[in-house]
């Protein structure tokens, strides 16, 4: 579905990634992990358009991509859940949901059933302005309009962060859903570890802007990625 080779970024002077390949199959999830500041975020950011790339290569459906903006690429079935989330506070649930329908086709300018079926709060909380939602319910709020905009890719930046354990296990099986339906390649940047492990199909573990583990996770020991990323935490 979507493959990126050898992708390197720079802030001005600073290099941040360095040389990533990363893959992102259908009806799979990918999961990217690592330490705070390693790159995870920028990789993401770089995937959805909102910052070019300096080199290397993005291939979508076997289509070479230049440097598209992020809304280009949305347009294309990119759909991006950053972390922190960006909800509008001042806006309604319903209304930030709307922000979605820009990149759709007028005639697809709907909420579908799906998205209330997956977080009813939202449809009980529809004309509540976002920012007076809990982070759970504002967590929800993002993923919810990531969805409307139809994604074929869904990149999902640190969603568990800060989040009660109940919506966290409501947004693992709204993942495991999109991933069993078999139409969407999905992208998961993570640090809660017993997450990651029963959701993840492939693995990319970062270190400094450079991957250090990748495969498959019938390639991988559990025992050995976690003691890949705990060794790094306490180094």
């Amino acid at each position: 579905m979507l493959t990126a080779t050898n992708l390197t970024l720079h802030y001005g002077g600073s290099q941040i990634l360095h040389g990533i390949d990363i893959t992102a199959r259908l009806g799979a999830v990918t999961c990217v992990m690592g330490n705070n500041g390693v790159g995870k975020t920028s990789l993401m950011n770089l995937l959805a358009g909102r910052h070019p790339r300096t080199g290397g290569e993005v291939v979508l459906d076997g289509k070479p991509l230049g440097r598209l903006s992020a809304q280009k690429m949305a347009r294309m079935g990119v759909g991006y859940v950053p972390q922190g989330r960006a909800i509008f506070p001042m806006l309604t649930v319903r209304e930030n949901m709307e922000t979605g329908f820009a990149c759709l086709p007028r005639a697809d300018r709907r909420i579908p059933d799906e998205i209330f079926e997956s977080f009813p709060v939202l449809a009980e909380m529809a004309h509540r302005r976002g920012g007076d939602l809990s982070g759970g319910q504002q967590q929800q709020l993002a993923i919810a309009r990531a969805l409307i905009t139809r994604p074929r890719i869904l990149l999902l930046d640190e969603p568990t962060e800060g989040i009660q354990p109940n919506i966290i296990a409501q947004i693992g099986r709204v993942i495991a859903a999109l991933r069993d339906q078999g139409d969407m390649a999905i992208v998961l940047v993570e640090q809660f570890f017993d997450f990651a492990w029963d959701l993840g199909d492939d693995f990319l573990v970062m270190e400094r802007g450079r991957a250090v583990m990748q495969g498959p996770k019938s390639s991988l020991r559990r025992e050995d990625l976690h003691a890949r990323l705990a060794g790094h935490a306490a180094a």
